[in-house]
């Protein structure tokens, strides 16, 4: 079996290989896939595996930026890992999500990101369950009537912050405004698509798409109801103006699923609330190059630690070995130490991945994935990587 990038050529058995694996996609849909993915070629991003000149499986890397306590970090967003169903249980997956592992750190993804079909092939290649995808469902009158601030009108609130319908040629103007709302939020965990992309899904004409200046919703009608992909609002008078015009369909949708920060304030504006309806779908998460993920990370201005860590990573050897990691001032670092340490706590890289992720300590320790250190230890990790870790986008 060889592993090598996918070229334009090769698209078609890329597809077939896809439908069997997910099932069929409608003719405007294949379209799209298409078009989302043609540019990645000459990039690199898709990854093949051939016998002989047979394809029989593959996997894309997405090119994602990932907000880590209101800091952007490059991530690589693994996606569409297919085998062929004649070819499966050879071993075709695992190979393939060990090359985007390396492909992830030849593109300079500092982390990488999956939604898992299956826990133990991509645990194998250092993943390691991390956060949450969550669907809310709320009726749609409640969204109607959460009016504006001081009980104005869905249209009054909407004219207070000046919505905009939006399309293709604000896809700049959107990724710069979430970066503000992801900074100023400290945000863990959401990802912004590169402008390319956002200019694709915003030429869906079943989508409908408003910007404020400091938050903007893409939703659609779904079997009668309401299903919002993206709701993102920097300030109370946006979210209600956003929110409210999603609301503002009652007459005819009942409910509105959306996908949403599990803390989002849309949650504490309902009247009424006395219990949620949520699903929630879990992603996989992967530090990549452990320096550059951890000087790129944002931390809690006010923690300061220093203790050492000792990781493996059988992938990645760079990541391994005893490092003392700093936090203060809201930055940190690890240094290598050249000497292992008695009292280092001793990770694997996807407990290592997790602890990033706002994993507690306790959780990991208790299955495998951390041991060493001490209690105090443990308190100063949760205290400077604590966080509730959250998507809103699937891919």
């Amino acid at each position: 079996m060889d592993i090598r990038h996918i070229a334009s050529d090769d698209l078609d058995a890329v597809l077939d290989n896809r439908r069997r694996a997910f099932g069929p996609l409608s003719g405007g849909g294949a379209e799209t896939w298409r078009k989302l993915v043609s540019p990645m070629l000459p990039e690199g991003r898709y990854l093949g595996a051939f016998d002989g000149p047979r394809l029989v499986g593959a996997a894309r890397i997405n090119p994602y930026v990932q907000w880590w306590h209101g800091r952007p970090l490059s991530m690589g967003g693994v996606a569409g890992v297919t085998v062929s169903p004649e070819d499966r249980g050879r071993g075709v997956g695992r190979a393939l999500t060990r090359a985007a592992v390396e492909r992830c750190a030849e593109l300079g993804h500092a982390v990488s990101a999956l939604y898992p079909a299956t826990t133990p092939v991509y645990r194998s290649a250092g993943y390691e369950h991390a956060g949450v995808l969550q669907r809310i469902t709320v009726p749609a009158e409640a969204l109607r009537t959460l009016g504006g601030p001081g009980g104005a009108s869905g249209a009054a609130a909407a004219a207070a912050v000046k919505l905009r319908r939006m399309g293709p040629a604000d896809a700049a103007e959107l990724v710069a405004l979430i970066g503000r709302v992801h900074a100023t939020t400290r945000a863990s965990g959401p990802l912004c698509l590169d402008e390319r992309t956002w200019r694709l899904w915003l030429e869906d004409d079943d989508d409908f798409c408003y910007l404020a200046e400091d938050g903007f919703v893409v939703y659609r009608w779904s079997d009668g109801d309401i299903e919002v992909d993206n709701l993102l609002a920097g300030s109370e008078a946006t979210a209600r103006a956003l929110w409210s015009i999603v609301g503002s369909a009652s007459t005819v949708a009942k409910s509105v699923t959306a996908c949403a920060d599990p803390a989002d304030p849309v949650l504490w504006m309902l009247r009424e609330r006395s219990k949620d309806e949520v699903t929630q779908t879990r992603w996989m998460f992967r530090l990549i190059d452990l320096p550059a993920a951890v000087e790129g990370r944002g931390f809690p201005a006010g923690v300061r630690v220093e203790t050492p860590v000792e990781v493996t990573d059988s992938l990645r050897p760079g990541n391994a070995g005893t490092w003392v990691l700093r936090v203060d001032g809201g930055a940190g670092s690890v240094t290598r130490r050249d000497a292992p340490a008695g009292d280092a706590t001793r990770l694997t890289i996807g407990g290592m991945s997790a602890l990033f992720a706002g994993v507690p300590t306790a959780t990991l320790r208790r299955s495998g994935l951390l041991s060493g250190g001490s209690p105090d230890a443990d308190d100063a990790l949760d205290a400077a990587f604590g966080c509730a870790a959250y998507m809103i986008d699937y891919f």
